[in-house]
Formats: C-alpha cells, sequence, structure tokens
C-alpha cells in the first residue's frame, strides 16, 4: 500500500511550481522588454557613440606611441641582456609607489619571458632593492602559474604540491628585499601575496599588513592582495572582505585608483553568487567611488577597468543615471568585464548602456 502524502507537502510543491511558472514568465516577459529596449535606443541622443563603433578587443584607447615606444625600447634592450634601461625606468617612479609597482609588473612580465638581464642586474648590483623586489616578485609569479587560478579542489595534487613548494622561497627572496630598501613598501606587497599562499593565520598575517601600512597606507595593489586574503575562497568571510573593502574606500582620496577595491570585492561576491548589498547605504558606497574615480587622471591605465566595473554595478543598483555618466566616459570600448564574460560582449555592453539611457532621467536630444 503507498503511504499517503500529507496535505501540506503537495500544497508546498504545488506553490513551489507556481512560483516556478511566475518566475519564469518574468524572465521571458523582461527579455522581451530588453529586445524591444535596444531596438528602439538610440545611442547618440544620449552622448553615446554608435553602436557599429563599439569595440571589443580592448578595455580602453591603447597607450600613447610614445610610451609604447618607450616600453618597447626597455623590453628590446633587457632581452638582448643590457638591464640598464629597465632599472632606470623603475627608478624613475621615485617615491609614487604605486607607479613604482606598477613599473615593476612590466619588469616581472619581461623576466618572466627571460630572466637572464635580471640575473645579471642582480650579479651587477646585489644590493639593488628593485631588483631583489623584482626576483621576489618572480618567484611568487612563478609559483602561482603552476598553481593556476582555479579553487583548491579543482588544482591536482601533483601541481598544489609543487606550489607550497615554491612559495617559501618568494616569501624569503621578499624578505631579504625588504632589509635593502626598508622604506620601499614593494617586498611587502610580495609578502602579503605569499602569505595568501602560504595559508598565514590571521595573526601571522597583521605584521605584514601593519608593516606595508607604515610605508604607505594607501598601496592599491596591496589592498587589492590583502582583499584577496580576507575573502571567503581564502582565508577570510565575504563579510570579513566587504568590511576590509569598505575600508579601503572610506581611505581613499578622490582621484586614487584605491576605491576600485570596493568594485573588485563586489566582483568576488558576485563570483560566488552572493547578494550584493543593497539599500541607501550602498547606493552611497557607489556614489562614492565614482566620485574618487573621476578626479582620477584619464590617461591612468587602472581607470578603464574600474570604470566597466563601475558601471555594471550601477546598473544592478538601478542607479541609471550615474551608469549612464560611466558609459559616456567609456566610449566605444567595451574589451572588459563583465561584457567579455558574454558570448558578444559588443551586445552585452549596447544593452547595458540603453538600459541605463533608457531608464536614466535624461531625455533623448533631437
Amino acid at each position: 500500500m503507498i503511504p499517503a502524502v500529507p496535505s501540506l507537502v503537495i500544497a508546498i510543491a504545488a506553490l513551489a511550481t507556481l512560483f516556478a511558472l511566475r518566475r519564469q514568465l518574468g524572465q521571458a516577459l523582461r527579455g522581451r522588454r530588453n529586445l524591444k529596449l535596444i531596438d528602439s535606443f538610440r545611442p547618440e541622443a544620449f552622448g553615446l557613440v554608435p553602436r557599429a563603433e563599439l569595440d571589443a578587443s580592448r578595455a580602453a584607447p591603447p597607450p600613447s606611441a610614445e610610451l609604447t615606444a618607450r616600453r618597447q625600447g626597455i623590453a628590446d634592450a633587457a632581452w638582448a641582456g643590457d638591464f640598464q634601461p629597465a632599472a632606470a625606468y623603475v627608478a624613475e617612479a621615485g617615491n609614487d609607489w604605486d607607479e613604482r609597482w606598477s613599473r615593476l609588473e612590466l619588469l616581472q612580465y619581461l623576466a618572466g619571458e627571460d630572466e637572464t638581464w635580471l640575473a645579471k642586474w642582480r650579479a651587477d648590483q646585489p644590493d639593488n632593492a628593485d631588483a631583489a623586489t623584482l626576483h621576489a616578485s618572480l618567484l611568487l609569479h612563478n609559483a602561482w602559474k603552476v598553481r593556476g587560478g582555479g579553487f583548491a579542489n579543482q588544482v591536482p595534487p601533483e601541481r598544489m604540491a609543487k606550489f607550497k613548494q615554491m612559495l617559501p622561497a618568494s616569501m624569503e627572496a621578499a624578505r631579504a628585499a625588504a632589509e635593502l630598501a626598508p622604506e620601499n613598501p614593494g617586498p611587502w606587497v610580495v609578502m602579503i601575496t605569499a602569505a595568501r599562499g602560504l595559508r598565514y593565520s590571521h595573526e601571522q598575517f597583521q605584521p605584514l599588513w601593519a608593516g606595508l601600512q607604515a610605508r604607505t597606507p594607501l598601496h592599491v595593489d596591496g589592498h587589492w592582495q590583502a582583499m584577496q586574503y580576507w575573502c571567503a575562497k581564502w582565508h577570510g568571510s565575504n563579510e570579513a572582505m566587504m568590511q576590509f573593502a569598505e575600508a579601503a574606500l572610506a581611505a581613499s582620496p578622490e582621484g586614487s585608483a584605491l576605491a576600485g577595491t570596493y568594485l573588485h570585492a563586489l566582483h568576488e561576491l558576485e563570483g560566488r553568487k552572493a547578494a550584493l548589498p543593497s539599500g541607501p547605504r550602498a547606493v552611497q558606497l557607489l556614489d562614492r567611488v565614482r566620485v574618487c574615480l573621476l578626479a582620477l587622471p584619464a590617461d591612468d591605465e587602472r581607470l578603464p577597468a574600474l570604470r566597466h566595473l563601475l558601471a555594471h554595478f550601477l546598473l544592478r543598483a538601478e542607479q541609471y543615471d550615474a551608469a549612464l555618466e560611466q558609459f559616456q566616459l567609456l566610449g566605444r570600448w567595451c574589451g572588459a568585464y563583465p561584457w567579455t564574460d558574454a558570448a558578444d560582449p559588443i551586445a552585452e555592453f549596447d544593452r547595458g548602456r540603453a538600459l541605463a539611457a533608457q531608464r536614466s532621467s535624461r531625455s533623448p536630444a533631437e
């Protein structure tokens, strides 16, 4: 005899089916409305570039010909065995520690292709802190390259074992670099990053973070690396990560890319399919990011990727006027997340700006 199913269970199942059908219908209707929205959208009427000019090959215009030529010259010289142009390029940044780190990252790429010139630099100038920091950073990069970017359970055991074997050398090299130039925060960025892979406890991590803060409290990449430490997939939680990101945003002066830490934290939440912050305070935080980025120099190479993220999260927060502003500033370029996650980045970008424009308070120009 088949046991009777309680009527409450039947009722709950019926309600679940009804809600699912309503959700599917709502999604279908929204899809149709979005198609209608795009069909009637005239970008030029909202100060946006024509659809035919959109370009998903880049996130922003290419660097100036002068800068491109200089970087190529540094690369050519390094790969030919001459480290002097690379050394001068980093040293020119002086105590602009964010810029100095950015230039070091270019050299890391060059050394990743062929590190013979770096070995010569270190042999000729063993007390040069930039060369020592670059060496530590390259060791770290090589270890992470072995590991790959997946979650721990996606990394083959032999690669994870090799990663763990390689990491201590990068930490040791970074500590040695820090002794050569105690004022330079670069080695501390390497240490903070290595600490994540070495699974440092919170008590072990805090002195490293304090060391970076003592040298430069607003280091952009240092904050990004620390945010990764505090995220749920590593050694923290969604709450700890967001607390850290909000503190970074509060500390960020206008015109600093540090405000982008908050956008990266939202991206992490989105990747984990966690709920994004909502309500008036969430809107205020996004507006604070917007204000900080508006004052960032237009040629700052970190700005375009942050603008793309900001436009996306403003759309999700239904802040259409502010999102439209970002799309106007982005112009034709759409080769960045989140648009590049779609099969057709140009169409996805166009949908986003159509939504921002037609739901904004702005009237289309005739």
